[in-house]
Parts: structure tokens; C-alpha cells; sequence
């Protein structure tokens, strides 16, 4: 909004001609939702507590030490999808179509897990929505996303898969493209559904991830650098860069209240949300395989219970104590701050390996 209302009158005010540098912009917007969800963060955590009562169901076959936590309310990404939506609006370009389909992803999921939360608050029930019903919920809007994702893209980039350190190498899928993206989507985001499970853990690693792809969108969108580096250019995709500084700059403001002890959890209205935004963005950018990589720690988690699931099913037995992995240390007595910190350890770690694919080409 702000760069169609102030750089039009660049010639007459020097000053604005910044509004048409993305890094400037991209640093309003890391500003913007974090002073928001600063100021707003307190008193909408007061009013969900009020409304709540008894807060988020705690699963009486999870840890022990989580009986602790009942009484804590949910429903916090409603604070980091409204500072990633008013960063947003402020101050990226919305002519670029690609930022309408991230905010058409990252609210459309967001409304699907706020309809979960819902469901467990109101019947103190932690099932929440049917999981076949919230599947075909996020397979019709990743699917739209998709679709509008290819439309928007040139040929051949659009339909074809890249691949880390490979820079000329360029898996064509044709029109199965369409269902593999809206699959990175729907993956990303119930991987970080999974994540969501002690006090911080999931909004570090998304917010690392979120700036990773921030520098990546940057990149990518940019015809100089992404020539140099020899990386395949998405035109429009640097626009990107301000919706991944919202939601950094959202994130820090969720942190200072989701920090142990947590006083509000982000609950599916946001853990759905941010998964599908990082699944979307790196769909757009065309660093799916690299989003597995920076996400690896989603990814773990996920895996984890698919390993569990099928161990046990298989052979009647549990390969972790209890998964998602995170509840396997716990079990094996680690204090919730040393496993949340090593968490995001790692996620560094993996992000400077995901980062390490833009040159080692």
C-alpha cells in the first residue's frame, strides 16, 4: 500500500525513491509486525483467556510435565497472521500476483486451523476437526494456489522441479507439477503442525527458515544476482522478500510471549499457516528440495511419526518412546528448555546447509 501511495511521488521527494528497494521495504515490514504484535499481544492473550476459560485441551497420554500447562490458551497465530498481514499490505507491491497467493495460502490455512482450535476449545475435546475433512480442506486451497502458482510462471520453470547443486538441471513434470506443489504445500504445513509442541520450539525454526527464504526470494528475483549465482530467475518473486520479513518480524513479537513458560500457544491457527506460507514460498522460488533441507527439522519430526505409525502397526512395537520426536527426549527426561534450544540449534545448522546450495553449484 505504501509503496503505490509514496513512490509515485519519488520525483518530487527524493527520500521515497527508498520505497522502491525491496530490502528497505522488507525491513518496514520486519518492523511493522513485530512493534504490532508487541502492543497488540498482551491484550488479545488476556481477551482469548477470557474467552477460553479452560484454554487448550492437554492430551492426558502426553508428557507429564504438560499437565502443567492447562489453562494456557490458543489460537496465538491469530497475533502472527495479523502482523504478517498488515506488514504485508504496508508495504509490499500488491501488483505482484505472487504475494496474493502466499496471503491466499497463509490465511486459508490459518482459517482452517482456527476452525480446529475452535473445535477443541469449545468441546475440550484435543481431536479437534476430523483430520479426512481438514485434508481436503487444505488440498482444495493449495490446489487453487497451484494453479494460479503455474498460470503466473513461464514455461519451462513453471512445470519443472530444480535441484540443489545441480545448476543446469531441470526435471520436467509437466502437469504433475500442479499436484506436487500443492503437496509441498499441504507437507510443510502439517509438518509444522507436528513440530508445535513445546513452548518456542516451532516458531524459531520457521522464522529461521522464513529468513532464509527471505535472502533466497531476494535472489531468485533478481535477474543480476541470480545470474551470478547461476540459480534459475523467477521474475517477481524478490516481492517475496517483505512477506518473509513480516512473518520474521511477527514471529519475534509471538516469541516474547510464547517463550517457557508460555503464556498463549500458537495452536493450528498458526502452525498451519506458517507451514503452508514456507511450503508456498519455496514452491514459487522453485527451491522446493531446498525447503526439506532448511525445514529438515520438520521434517524429522514428521518422519518420526510416520516411523512410529508404521512400526507399530507392522510390528507391535515403538521405535521412539513417543512421537513426534521432541516427546521422545522429553521421555527420556530432557528439560523442555534443552530440547526446544538444541532444536534450533539444529535449524541453524540446516539452514546454513540449504543456504550453502545458492553457490556450491
Amino acid at each position: 500500500m505504501l509503496y503505490h501511495l509514496l513512490y509515485p511521488l519519488a520525483d518530487e521527494f527524493n527520500v521515497l525513491n527508498l520505497f522502491r528497494y525491496i530490502t528497505f521495504r522488507t525491513g518496514g515490514a520486519i518492523l511493522t509486525a513485530m512493534v504490532l504484535s508487541f502492543v497488540i499481544g498482551q491484550p488479545l492473550i488476556d481477551w482469548l483467556r477470557a474467552k477460553q476459560g479452560r484454554g487448550q485441551p492437554i492430551r492426558d497420554d502426553g508428557p507429564e510435565g504438560h499437565l502443567t500447562k492447562r489453562g494456557t490458551p490458543t489460537m496465538g497465530g491469530f497475533l502472527i497472521l495479523l502482523g504478517i498481514g498488515v506488514g504485508t499490505l504496508l508495504w509490499a507491491d500488491l501488483g505482484n500476483r505472487y504475494v496474493w497467493v502466499v496471503l491466499l495460502v497463509t490465511f486459508g490455512f490459518g482459517l482452517i486451523g482456527f476452525y480446529d482450535d475452535y473445535l477443541k476449545v469449545t468441546k475440550q475435546n484435543p481431536k479437534g476437526v476430523p483430520g479426512k475433512l481438514k485434508l481436503a480442506l487444505q488440498v482444495v486451497i493449495a490446489g487453487v494456489a497451484a494453479v494460479w502458482i503455474n498460470q503466473i510462471g513461464s514455461a519451462p520453470l513453471n512445470t519443472s522441479l530444480t535441484v540443489p547443486f545441480f545448476k543446469d538441471v531441470l526435471l520436467n513434470f509437466g502437469w504433475f507439477m500442479m499436484p506436487f506443489a500443492a503437496f509441498v504445500m499441504i507437507g510443510a504445513s502439517n509438518a509444522v503442525n507436528l513440530t508445535d509442541g513445546l513452548d518456542g520450539l516451532a516458531i524459531v525454526p520457521v522464522m529461521i527458515a522464513a529468513a532464509s527464504f527471505g535472502l533466497i526470494c531476494y535472489l531468485v528475483g533478481n535477474t543480476v544476482f541470480a545470474n551470478y549465482l547461476q540459480i534459475h530467475n523467477v521474475a517477481g518473486a524478490g516481492e517475496l522478500a517483505v512477506f518473509c520479513g513480516a512473518l520474521v518480524g511477527a514471529g519475534i513479537g509471538f516469541l516474547w510471549f510464547n517463550a517457557p513458560p508460555a503464556m498463549v500457544f500458537m495452536g493450528d491457527t498458526g502452525s498451519l499457516s506458517l507451514g503452508g506460507a514456507l511450503g508456498t514460498v519455496s514452491v514459487i522460488v522453485k527451491h522446493e528440495l531446498v525447503l526439506a533441507i532448511i525445514g529438515g527439522l520438520f521434517v524429522l519430526e514428521t518422519v518420526s511419526v510416520m516411523v512410529q505409525v508404521a512400526s507399530f502397526k507392522l510390528t507391535g512395537k515403538r521405535v521412539f518412546r513417543m512421537a513426534p520426536l521432541h516427546h521422545h527426549y522429553e521421555k527420556k527426561g530432557w528439560k523442555e528448555p534443552t530440547i526446544v534450544i538444541r532444536f534450533w540449534i539444529v535449524s541453524v545448522i540446516l539452514a546454513l546447509v540449504g543456504l550453502s546450495t545458492l553457490k556450491l553449484r
